[in-house]
């Protein structure tokens, strides 16, 4: 079997919050930038994996959201973040895999249809190794009948990406509630351990997305540790908080991650 030449990084970031994520995508985004203009070598095509603490992130559309909804939201014990992606509202937190490919267009092909389409197929073959059917024929994101399962977000500049997908693995639903997903009503939300009516960990679906994701991508994918100088992206200060979070990104399959 022919090799390919794409090849990306997997980060596992572990537990993290959103804003700390945040902050080490950009650092990604700005490393790609700088190669881009001659002041770095190559940068690498990253694809970071995080579950977050409960957040509720809204889109460039964040003007619909006003003070009182923000309040209201921080109330249940969520934190509140506007970006700089696309979409509406949606909630993330622990049970959700959230995958962030930091990655040059170019290196791969330069759509952000192609792109947007890819993750989607991702999530999708993702859905199909443990025995579901899932489509995106729907509205935004991946669903399971009329059921959320998957969502999607992005932002990209000069053709490097930032921000990405979540998939519901064992996520509690019920923070979903308190806000009408992606501004979508009259639709549910779903999680793999719901579908399958057995418990499926953030960590029993890395690797089935992993395989996904390298197949839609059609990369190889490297899972060595990072080195200080990859670290030197981040700030001293920065690195002080999130270093010890990194943790080394998997050299083997999960054994107990139950995928066909």
């Amino acid at each position: 079997m022919k090799k390919a030449s794409r090849l990306v990084q997997v980060v596992n970031l572990g537990r993290m919050g959103f804003k700390e994520a945040e902050i080490v995508q950009n650092k990604y985004k700005q490393y790609h930038i700088d190669s881009l203009h001659g002041k770095t070598p190559s940068a690498s095509d990253t694809l970071l994996l995080v579950e977050h603490d409960p957040v509720y992130t809204v889109g460039i559309r964040s003007k619909n959201y006003e003070e009182e909804t923000e309040k209201k939201l921080l109330a249940t014990g969520a934190d509140f973040v506007r970006t700089d992606r696309g979409g509406l509202i949606t909630y993330h937190g622990p049970g959700q895999l959230v995958a962030y490919p930091i990655i040059n267009l170019k290196h791969f092909k330069s759509s952000m249809k192609w792109y947007v389409c890819a993750l989607e197929k991702t999530m999708i073959d993702t859905c199909r190794r443990f025995g579901l059917m899932a489509n995106a024929d729907q509205e935004t994101g991946v669903w399971i009948e009329d059921r959320k399962i998957g969502a999607i977000g992005i932002h990209g500049s000069r053709f490097v990406t930032t921000h990405g997908i979540s998939l519901n693995c064992n996520t509690d639903l019920d923070w979903y509630k308190h806000i009408v997903p992606c501004g979508i009503e009259d639709k549910g939300v779903t999680s793999l351990t719901e579908e399958l009516e057995e418990e499926v960990k953030v960590q029993d679906a890395i690797w089935p997305f992993i395989e996904s994701f390298k197949k839609q991508f059609d990369c190889d994918l490297s899972f060595e540790h990072l080195s200080n100088q990859d670290l030197s992206i981040l700030k001293e200060s920065e690195l002080k908080t999130i270093q010890m979070r990194i943790k080394s990104a998997f050299k083997q399959k999960i054994n107990n991650a139950s995928y066909i």
